[in-house]
């Protein structure tokens, strides 16, 4: 295996014996035979369109196999046999309905004739002779411009994946998947021709998070400013993790009544400020700060533990019997609800303690998305003229477990009082409890939502740069980004393609990243590596 898709890969360089993630080499090869498999359905699916063939369950699809194979997902090779075989079937099918609508179906490529082969080892024996990262280009800076394509994919996928679960989609996010996976099989081209089909990536995911946002507010309500209690009370309980609010909201539906408080983990923390969501009085806390600290929270909730979305590494064998999965998520031995019915969640958690006293750990406030935020634009604008707020840090992304991650945390505490620090994603749990006081009556730390809510950042700042009649760029804002997996990259992407600038990247750079690439994103975007918190404090304040 060869993996080096998320930061905390080996050595900076990548993982090639097993993956930092717990991920081991069948998964990883298997994995690898999932997106080639694709890349065949792609090429079909591609003509499709030219001759009027589009067929929306193999769009779905297509999200659904693409966002198995992000960062911590999808650990259990039995399920990635499934897939690879549907997605040979799928593509069969598409070749039947494009000859039979007169478009080209002589595709000559490896995985236009792929045969999956009968069993699991041979199915991993497959994906690992592909060599697949290699395999994309002879040439270092195609081959990395060529994976930065291939890991915001997996992003966009997750993101339309999660839309589509709300009724929102949009043919044109599937078609790009097919073009993007199309392009990776074509040899010979330049940087001046990959680096616009990777910005068409951050444009994409741009309407990705779109419709996940009009899925999510329309469902749910505009979030509003929430507190959320970090202690417990006396009662049974049930611990949900992940991203999916239609997960959560079937959960507090199957639960109502039952005596049993949900808690949220690590993304789910924002959930809180939907009011639909809100409204149920047994949606109760929030436990624990974020993926990389599991292995001590877990053990310690009493309670079942339902697992929804990524974000989550190989659970250990002490909680593992307590452990089920939703949705996309699997791991060998680990109980999977495949019907969304939680009647079994439900008889754990009456069965179980639960929490057998009360414990006042503090809040911290939520649902400061851009309803929140612009419904106090005035407020914001005049601080800003008077000099009240003289800058404003968007701090978020990723989080885990590499050392380094400390950064973000001394950053914001060291943030000046007449600044403001907007965050999102599960990178705020490195100091999402932090009392920074507030400015005017506005907090000055600001909880904007999960990663995807990465939307409703950027409508704020276009709302900000239309206030001030001036750019994006122009605006005293800062962004220090943290990251760990693919939709980390697909967000990048979508700064870069609206053109913002001067980011600020951390841990650590990306280990696909070729020097040459790098100087590019330097050159053109301004990108840069995180420094220490007082050198870039004092590079962007003076």
């Amino acid at each position: 295996m060869f993996c080096n898709q998320c930061e905390q890969t080996a050595k900076g360089i990548g993982c090639n014996i097993a993956g930092v993630c717990g991920k081991n080499e069948e998964v990883a090869d298997l994995q690898d035979l999932l997106i080639h498999a694709m890349q065949g359905l792609s090429l079909f699916a591609q003509e499709g369109r030219k001759v009027g063939v589009v067929d929306e369950a193999t769009d779905l699809f297509t999200y659904e196999a693409i966002f198995s194979t992000l960062t911590n997902v999808d650990f259990d090779p039995d399920r990635f046999v499934t897939l690879i075989k549907r997605a040979v079937e799928l593509r069969e099918a598409m070749k039947a309905k494009v000859a039979a609508a007169g478009g080209k179906t002589d595709f000559t490529e490896a995985p236009a004739v792929l045969v999956p082969a009968g069993s699991l080892a041979e199915l991993a024996d497959q994906g690992k002779a592909l060599n697949l990262i290699e395999s994309l280009d002879s040439d270092v800076n195609i081959r990395s411009l060529k994976q930065t394509l291939l890991y915001g994919l997996k992003g966009i996928a997750a993101y339309a994946d999660h839309a589509a679960i709300l009724g929102k989609t949009d043919p044109a996010i599937a078609a790009f998947c097919y073009e993007a996976l199309a392009v990776m099989l074509v040899p010979g081209l330049t940087v001046g021709q990959c680096v616009p089909v990777a910005m068409k990536a951050g444009e994409i995911n741009l309407r990705a998070m779109e419709l996940l946002d009009a899925g999510n507010t329309g469902t749910y309500g505009h979030p509003v400013p929430t507190s959320v209690p970090l202690g417990h009370r006396k009662n049974k309980c049930v611990l949900i993790t992940g991203h999916d609010l239609h997960d959560l909201e079937l959960l507090l539906k199957q639960t109502e009544g039952k005596g049993i408080d949900v808690y949220t983990h690590g993304e789910m923390l924002p959930c809180h400020g939907y009011p639909e969501l809100n409204k149920y009085p047994h949606f109760y806390g929030h436990f624990g700060t974020a993926w990389q600290n599991q292995h001590k929270e877990f053990p310690n909730f009493p309670g079942p533990i339902l697992f929804t979305t990524n974000c989550i590494q190989k659970p250990k064998d002490e909680y593992k019997d307590r452990i089920f999965t939703n949705g996309l998520v699997g791991w060998p031995g680990v109980k999977h609800i495949a019907d969304k019915d939680y009647s079994a969640v439900v008889a754990m958690a009456l069965a179980m303690p639960g929490f057998t006293d009360e414990v006042d750990n503090g809040s911290v406030m939520v649902g400061f998305a851009r309803n929140a935020v612009l419904g106090v634009a005035d407020k914001v604008i005049e601080a800003v003229k008077s000099k009240a707020i003289r800058h404003f840090f968007l701090v978020g992304g990723c989080d885990g477990a590499k050392p380094g991650r400390d950064y973000f945390t001394k950053f914001v505490e060291q943030v000046p009082n007449d600044c403001m620090v907007l965050t999102l994603a599960c990178g705020k749990f490195r100091f999402f409890d932090k009392n920074l006081g507030d400015i005017g009556g506005i907090p000055r730390l600001l909880d904007v939502g999960q990663c995807n809510d990465a939307y409703s950042a950027i409508q704020i700042a276009v709302a900000l740069s239309k206030a001030f009649d001036c750019g994006v760029n122009d605006l005293p804002l800062s962004m220090v980004l943290s990251w760990y997996e693919q939709k980390a990259v697909a967000i990048l992407l979508t700064l870069l393609y609206l053109g913002i600038k001067d980011i600020r990247l951390g841990p650590s750079l990306p280990a696909f990243i070729s020097p040459t690439v790098l100087q590019f994103l330097v050159d053109t975007f301004g990108i840069k590596p995180v420094d220490t918190p007082e050198a870039d404090l004092k590079a962007i304040l003076g």
